[in-house]
């Protein structure tokens, strides 16, 4: 079992030819709602990878609340330890151009997580294989989780976003952290090479259409991204995430586990939506049997 430990939203996303520049108004081209949220992002990645998974989190008592849910569980996602708060859910405002895109994250009912309720969820989370997690939650439960899954002696999986909310301090109890190499550069200061280099098999660095840096202990290893056309990136953070927690719970090498994930997430910008776009495994093991050839 795959425990994910963070936020759940709902998308409000908008598409135009460009982005707004300060005080100008845009015509946009589309308009929809979707579930999102970086933690039941990579729990439906997790889930349509065909593992068990479970996503621990919070909704508000209101309609988006009730779709949030209902989304998780047509996704196979166990939400039996989700709980609900007074107040709206968390929501997410997506702005699409060009296949980019930009984010305004609002919490809402993700920042009622807190403590205690993680310490309520000992026994669950200690049966995890792998614990993953996000910095969309209040930065108390964060620590509370790490420190708990250390004592429990479960690996756990970070994705340091948003990274203002990042600590150097949570490296000790980081199994494999993931940032893009902007969110490095913000929180490590140096290169990409000289970073990775100082935490080897615990850092892995994503680099878009470049793949993923990292060093294995011995060497630096660049794994290639998987040529694609764009149509969303929204959510190919989370498809890798999911895809390589996926494959890490399996027993493959983390080099072989990468792989898989970058094709993952190169088949998931192709298609519109963070969840929508996520592949299934086949389609991904299809793929990865292609380029093998």
């Amino acid at each position: 079992m795959i425990t994910v430990i963070g936020s759940a939203n709902m998308d409000v996303i908008a598409q135009a030819d460009k982005f707004p520049l300060q005080g100008e108004t845009v015509r946009g081209k589309d308009f929809q709602t979707a579930p999102g949220g970086k933690g039941a992002n990579q729990a439906v990645a997790c889930a349509k990878l065909g593992q068990n998974v479970q996503l621990i989190g919070t909704t508000g008592m209101d309609s988006f609340g009730e779709m949030i849910k209902a989304n998780l569980r047509r996704q196979r996602v166990d939400i039996s330890n989700m709980t609900q708060t007074e107040g709206p859910s968390g929501v997410a405002v997506i702005l699409l151009t060009e296949g980019d895109n930009r984010i305004i994250s609002i919490p809402g009912a993700n920042h009622a997580l807190t403590p205690e309720r993680i310490g309520e969820l000992k026994s669950v989370i200690g049966a995890s294989q792998l614990v993953m997690m996000q910095l969309e939650l209040p930065i108390d439960t964060v620590w509370a989780v790490l420190k708990l899954c250390e004592e429990l002696e479960v690996p756990v999986m970070m994705d340091p976003a948003p990274s203002s909310s990042f600590q150097l301090e949570y490296m000790p109890y980081v199994r494999y952290l993931t940032p893009n190499e902007t969110e490095c550069a913000e929180l490590f200061g140096t290169s990409i090479e000289e970073t990775v280099t100082n935490y080897p098999n615990q850092l892995l660095v994503t680099l878009g259409k470049d793949g993923v840096c990292y060093h294995d202990g011995e060497q630096i290893i660049y794994v290639p991204g998987v040529p694609a056309e764009v149509v969303d990136t929204t959510g190919a953070g989370d498809t890798f995430n999911g895809a390589l927690a996926s494959r890490l719970v399996q027993g493959s090498t983390l080099q072989s586990a990468v792989q898989f994930a970058n094709v993952a997430a190169s088949l998931s910008i192709g298609k519109f939506g963070a969840q929508g776009g996520m592949p299934i495994e086949q389609e991904v093991v299809k793929r990865v049997g292609k380029l093998a050839n």
